[in-house]
């Protein structure tokens, strides 16, 4: 996955915000597994996962 951090965050405070009704600090302050835990019934069964390496990565590359 190439995708940067920055983006794929901006898209799922949007999600959290247009089908859980959140406000962007409760998404900032929401751990990974909170957000995923109330996605999943969103998520098809046969989207790709992400972990904590994942995401170093791609924090990585947008900071460099």
């Amino acid at each position: 996955m190439s995708e940067r951090f920055a983006p794929v965050a901006v898209a799922l405070s949007g999600v959290a915000a247009r089908h859980l009704g959140w406000r962007p600090d409760e998404f900032w302050r929401a751990t990974p597994v909170e957000l995923a835990t109330v996605l999943a019934p969103l998520v098809s069964e046969d989207a790709p996962g992400i972990d904590r390496a994942l995401v170093e990565r791609m924090m990585e590359q947008d900071h460099g």
